[in-house]
Order: C-alpha cells, then structure tokens, then sequence
C-alpha cells in the first residue's frame, strides 16, 4: 500500500495553436492555461471534483511579466494563479505567481510534493502559458485586443527572481540577453576543443537535427519542421547569424502559444477522487541548484550548478543516467545541452535521444514554461513503458539555475520528505574588476548581430587575473579580422574607456 502522505502526479496537461493552423482562435495567455489546466484534469480520470479539490495553483511568469517595467501589450489578469482557476471552477486556498526561470516548474513540483508529503498540502497544480505569436501576430495587424482581467483575491507574488542574472558591466556592454550570453559560454567551450566557427556550428547541427526530427512528430510544436545538419549550420539569409556562433535556426524559438499544467496530489486524495492508479506517476527526486554569476565563474564554458543538480536527483532516486530511458536536457541552446552530455559522457546521436518534445528551437521555448511540456511528455512515456524512469533537466537564465526531475511509475517511499533538494552554492567565484582596466587577455567571446550593425563582445582577465568585459573595437582593421575570423581566444587587447565609460579593446 502507497502511503497516504505520498505525492504523486495524477493528471497533464498541454494545448497549443499557431496562427497558421484551421480553427485558430487567438487564445489569451489565460485562455491557453485554462484549457491546459483543463486537460489535466481530464488526463486524471478522476470521478471526483478534482478542480474544487487543488488547493494551492502556482502561476509560471510569462516572459512578458518577467522584468521590471515591462508592459503587457494587450493587458492581462490581475491575478494570474486565479484567472487559471476560475476558468476549470477551482478556489485554491493559496495562489503563487513564480519567480522567473525556465526551471522554476519542476523546481516548484519538488516544493509542493514536499508539502504533499508534510501534510501542509493535499492537491497542487502548476500551470504556465505563453501566447507570443498571437500578440505579434494581431500586433503586425492592427489588432488589440482586451486581455486584461479583474479577478481579486489573494495571491502570492514571489517576485522576479533576477538576482544574478543582471550583471552591469555586461549589460553596459551589450550582452543583455540569453544571445550573447549563452553565446560568450558556446565560444569558450568551442575555444576548449579548438574548433573552427564552422566545425562547431556542423556540431550544433549535428546535435539539433534529431531534436528537429521530434518536434516534426509533436503536434504541440510551433516549428514542426525535421531540419538536416547542414541547414542548420550552413549560414544563409533565411539562417543568418545572430551571435557568433549561433544561427537563427539553432536558438530558442519564443514565438508560441503553448500552455501546460501539472497536477499533484497525496495518494490519499487521489483514491478518494477515484484517480486509477494506472495514471500515477511517482516523483523520484526534483534537485534544484544556483550557479554563480556568469561572470564569476571559474570555467566560462559549463555549469558545474548543473551537474551537481542532475547528480543529486539520479543520486536520490538511486539511480545513474544510463537507467533513465527517457531524457529531456533544455535546449535553449546547445550548450546546456552540451553541459550535461559532455559530463555523462553521453553521445550526440544516443538512441534514447535528448529530448521528449523536440526542444526550444524546433518544439518552442514557451517562456519560463517549457519544462513543464517536457515534465507532461514524460508522464506519457513512464505511463506507457511501465517502471521504466525518465529524467528532465530545466534551466534557468545563462546557465544560472537548474532544476532536475526523475519520474516513474514504481512508487517512491517519501516517508522521510527528503527527495526535494535545494543545493549550496558553489564558493569558488572569480574576483571582478569593476572599474577601468588597460588590458585584458581574452577568454571568449561574441559578435552580436542587430539592426543597428554588429557589436563584438569579449570577456576576459586583467594583469591581476580578475574577471573583465568589454566591447571590441571593430573599426580597428587587426582587431576586426582577428576576431571576425573566430579565434581571438588568448589574445592579449589594450583597453580604454570612451565617453560612455565603456571599455574598448583593440589588439596590443
């Protein structure tokens, strides 16, 4: 017998639209929750009132309420855990907006089993939604529609969640956004193999081609559209670069409208809800890990945060990677993938395959939310293959935070509460130099690529071996070609300050 206190997952759900398809409606962000939400429900089987019976509804934060100051263009609800609600007849007793991060789901699903196993909670659902393609679409016509909703009530609002993910000196530089960020990481790590621009791309290719081939067969994906290596890599006009070394097909996609949700409840409930127990997927283990600033740390090119993530979830599950028959690695870009691989030692064209969905590029990055669509596909695995395991890996910022999950059908005994970790945080951070420096030797690098020209990024150390950004003066011929060509690794630059206090490196 399953203990009562035990949190299992018993309903998912997901639904989507593309402007393009027959039958489209423009759904809000809302609307798509709802109707993910509602799916879930549906999924559970449950001959009970499922919906009057979640208690606590947590919110993901849509990419367009993930900053400070940020307008939603066509409004939205004034309290967003409660407009899911109301659409399925839930009242929860407690309604969570999130924090940001595309691990903040699964890292959320571990805080509410704990609570399921504590008895501080009986039902939670987790719901997200991203409606960008609609808003861009109507947008492009002239249309505005009114989203916005007064629903009241409480709510708990867990803030933006930035801390460490806005670094001044990067941002006075031009590296602002996951693009160049996750692109000064990729070079570093090219940098380490000694590749070419071309090889690596070939490489991310190489990597993504599958992944594409998975989206093509989803019909949640909003690019379902199989890719070969070379047009992934080959650099052309409809696949132009956006920062060295990625191009325009090989980066998250966040033009979607996409909608999960997640149901978890006590055993407990779930009998008196009439869930079959053939639905029940049991949590193994949710890790949940912080990595230093970018800029801090000691290897540009991985995450060790991530690793120690992964390893405490396969850990606790008592389990090891070659167990797992299903994986999901978030895939904004390559390298997160390339992160956790590299450390297992698993190959590109492994046949368990690296992704469930189809991955950000080709499936979508529907926000902070695509782990949960990720998290939905492998309860369909693990219900079909039976006591099989699966495993997702959620990333949050540049490789800032993680979250990791193991899911199955065999029961996993919470007696003790102890299969939700949050880690310590790595002590090992690289010095920063904030004020002006005169030279600097480069550790990587990126070429931002924009509508108002190119802009080259660099970060590396000082004579003192502290951290450093700056921009590359690319109307300096040497530097230009050194760095345009791909290999300005090592380099040593010389350094001044312009008008703005922005720091200029030329070759020495």
């Amino acid at each position: 017998m399953i203990a009562d206190n035990t949190p299992v997952i018993i309903g998912v759900g997901q639904y989507s639209e593309r402007p393009q398809d027959e039958g489209y409606e423009a759904l809000s962000h809302m609307d798509l929750g709802g109707r993910a939400l509602a799916a879930a429900i549906a999924d559970s089987d449950a001959s009970g009132d499922l919906a009057g019976s979640i208690d606590t509804l947590v919110a993901i934060r849509q990419f367009e309420m993930s900053r400070p100051g940020a307008e939603r263009p066509f409004g939205g609800a004034d309290n967003v855990p409660r407009a899911y609600a109301k659409r399925v007849g839930a009242n929860p007793r407690c309604a969570i907006l999130s924090t940001t991060g595309g691990q903040t789901n699964q890292q959320m699903l571990g805080e509410f089993a704990a609570e399921i196993a504590a008895g501080e909670s009986q039902c939670a659902a987790i719901v997200g939604s991203e409606a960008i393609s609609t808003v861009l679409a109507l947008s492009a016509k002239g249309i505005k529609p009114d989203w916005s909703e007064e629903v009241g009530g409480s709510i708990e609002d867990r803030g933006f969640g930035l801390d460490g993910l806005l670094e001044p000196g990067l941002m006075a530089h031009g590296a602002a956004g996951a693009i160049p960020l996750y692109a000064l990481c990729e070079n570093r790590r090219r940098a380490n193999l000694g590749l070419s621009l071309e090889q690596y791309r070939l490489k991310i290719g190489e990597l993504f081609a599958p992944f594409s081939r998975v989206a093509a067969a989803n019909p949640h994906s909003a690019a379902p559209v199989e890719r070969s290596v070379e047009e992934l890599a080959a650099v052309t006009d409809r696949n132009r670069i956006v920062a060295e070394p990625y191009t325009r097909m090989t980066v998250a996609r966040d033009q979607v409208n996409q909608a999960a949700a997640i149901i978890v409840a006590s055993a407990k409930l779930a009998r008196e809800l009439g869930v079959p127990e053939d639905k029940w997927v049991h949590i193994h283990a949710v890790s949940a890990a912080t990595e230093l600033d970018l800029t801090q740390r000691p290897d540009l090119s991985r995450s060790p945060a991530s690793i120690a993530s992964l390893e405490a979830a396969l850990a606790r599950a008592g389990k090891g990677m070659s167990d797992m028959s299903y994986l999901d690695f978030y895939s904004c870009f390559a390298i997160p993938v390339f992160n956790a691989i590299d450390h297992f030692g698993i190959a590109i064209d492994d046949p368990r395959g690296l992704t469930l969905t189809g991955g950000l590029p080709f499936f979508g990055g529907a926000g902070n939310n695509y782990s949960a669509h990720a998290m939905c596909e492998a309860v369909y695995r693990v219900r079909k293959d039976r006591g099989s395991f699966a495993l997702v890996g959620a990333n949050g910022g540049w490789m800032s935070k993680y979250s990791t999950g193991v899911y199955s059908t065999t029961p996993a005994d919470w007696s003790a509460n102890d299969r939700f970790a949050k880690l310590a945080k790595a002590d090992d951070a690289v010095p920063r130099h904030e004020g002006a420096f005169d030279s600097a030797v480069v550790e990587t690098y990126t070429i931002n690529h924009g509508k108002n020209g190119s802009a080259a990024i660099f970060v590396g150390r000082n004579q003192a071996g502290e951290r450093v950004c700056g921009n590359v003066d690319l109307s300096h011929e040497p530097t230009r070609a050194l760095f345009e060509g791909g290999e300005p690794f090592e380099a040593r630059l010389a350094v001044t300050q312009d008008e703005r206090g922005r720091n200029i490196g030329r070759v020495a």
